[in-house]
């Protein structure tokens, strides 16, 4: 007794079935948002795009065009690459509850556009806006040397409550940006899991060895 005959694939079909074969593509490398030219998969610059409110990728000459003095009033302004600490802060346990921030990590930057001061925190979902009413900005944050050095858009203040302690540091926009996606694509459960917590710890570490003591002489 014969069985069926054998199905017959047509051409589209057998196509359709050796995609599951094929070698994944490989992602489009990235480009300078303004010029178009391929970027180096890492270490390349960013700008703030202040009508966007978005970071946009840029290659080296781009950037610096809009690093020179007087650059900052147009559209793109570059993210600095300076990190900053200031060891004599006075942010305490009592500070930190002013700022209502409801988990350890935190960072502020001042929206020039919208002329005012936004708190933002990494999150499951990502960043979570927190507004300052800015007595509140001036009574936690307004002593400390990296407020009055803080550049608008383009830095950020990052702190963290750790072990009894609160950690304060100026450093590029970007980098508090990179920590939100990291903890977005790592959170799990109710406190974000021990792989989350374990990459925190190894952001603040990599924070902390860049940093240097802010100086008198510092200019925003």
């Amino acid at each position: 007794m014969s069985g069926p005959a054998p199905t017959r694939l047509g051409p589209q079909a057998a196509h359709r079935g050796l995609r599951r074969f094929r070698a994944p593509t490989p992602p489009a490398p990235e480009r300078c948002e303004l010029c178009g030219v391929v970027l180096a998969e890492h270490n390349h610059r960013h700008l703030v795009d202040t009508k966007r409110r978005a970071l946009a990728c840029a290659c080296t000459p781009c950037a610096l065009l809009f690093d020179r003095p007087g650059a900052g009033a147009g559209q793109f302004r570059t993210v600095p690459a300076r990190f900053l600490v200031d060891s004599d802060h006075t942010l305490d346990d009592a500070a930190w509850e002013l700022l209502q921030i409801p988990v350890g990590v935190a960072f502020f930057l001042r929206n020039a556009d919208l002329d005012r001061l936004v708190a933002l925190y990494p999150s499951p979902a990502g960043a979570t806006e927190s507004e300052l009413d800015p007595s509140t900005w001036q009574t936690v944050l307004g002593a400390s040397r990296l407020s009055a050095l803080l550049e608008p858009d383009v830095e950020a203040l990052l702190l963290r409550r750790f072990e009894g302690r609160i950690e304060c540091y100026l450093v590029p926009v970007d980098v508090c940006y990179e920590l939100v996606g990291r903890m977005r694509l790592l959170w799990q459960g109710f406190d974000g899991g021990a792989e989350a917590r374990a990459a925190l710890a190894d952001f603040f570490a990599t924070v902390a060895r860049r940093a240097r003591e802010a100086k008198g002489d510092d200019r925003p």
